[in-house]
C-alpha cells in the first residue's frame, strides 16, 4: 500500500491539518480491505495478512474544517506484531477499531484493542467502533453475531463514535474515515476555544 496520495480536492493549494489515524482490531476483521475500498475504490487484489504496519495518506475538503490530510497507518493484528503496532500508535489522534460483525470474539477483543490505544496514542484520540462485514449479514442473517444495539451501546459507555460497514459492497466505508476524520477536526477546535 505505501504511501499511495489521493486527493477529494481540486488543485490543493494548502493543508489546514495534518491527522494521523490508525487501524486496530483482530486478524481477519477487514482492516485491510477497509483502507484499499477507501484509497483505491477496489479491494487486494490477493488478499493477505499485514506484517507489522503499511500506511496511505489522503487529502481530503471536510464538511467544516477546510482541507485536511490524513495518514492512514493499517496494523497488524496478530499478537506477534503487537509490540511492533503498538510503537506507530504514537502521535495518532484517530482510530477505527474494527471488529467482524459475524465473529463474537473480535468484538470481545475490542476492549482492549481500545484501552491500548488510549495508553499509547493522544489522550484525547479519537475512536470510531466498526462492525465490519455487514454484507455476510445480509445474504445470511443467521451468521451475524455481535447485533448492533450491543455494540452501539458498547460504544456509548466508552465515549466512542459507531458505525456499521463492509468493505465488499463499500456500504460506509467513506463515511467511517471521512466522519472520524471530522470528528478529529470539531474536537480539535473544542480543545482550542477552552484554551
Amino acid at each position: 500500500m505505501s504511501s499511495l496520495l489521493f486527493c477529494d480536492c481540486e488543485k490543493v493549494e494548502s493543508v489546514d491539518a495534518f491527522y494521523k489515524v490508525v487501524l486496530v482490531g483482530d486478524a481477519g476483521v477487514g482492516k485491510t480491505h477497509l483502507l484499499s475500498r477507501y484509497m483505491k475504490g477496489s479491494l487486494p487484489e490477493v488478499p493477505k495478512a499485514t506484517i507489522g504496519v503499511e500506511f496511505s495518506t489522503r487529502t481530503i475538503k471536510m464538511q467544516v474544517g477546510g482541507v485536511a490530510k490524513m495518514q492512514i497507518w493499517d496494523t497488524a493484528g496478530q499478537e506477534r506484531y503487537r509490540a511492533i503496532t503498538s510503537a506507530h500508535y504514537r502521535r495518532a489522534v484517530g482510530a477505527l477499531l474494527v471488529y467482524d460483525v459475524t465473529k463474537q470474539a473480535t468484538f470481545s477483543n475490542c476492549i482492549k484493542w481500545m484501552e491500548e490505544l488510549r495508553r499509547n496514542a493522544e489522550p484525547d484520540i479519537v475512536i470510531m467502533l466498526v462492525g465490519n462485514k455487514v454484507d455476510l449479514v445480509e445474504k445470511d442473517p443467521t451468521v451475524r453475531q455481535v447485533y448492533y444495539d450491543a455494540a452501539a451501546e458498547f460504544a456509548r459507555q466508552h465515549g466512542l463514535f459507531f458505525a456499521e460497514s463492509s468493505a465488499v459492497t463499500s456500504y460506509n466505508v467513506k463515511h467511517i474515515f471521512e466522519h472520524l476524520l471530522q470528528e478529529i477536526y470539531n474536537q480539535g477546535s473544542k480543545s482550542k476555544q477552552n484554551e
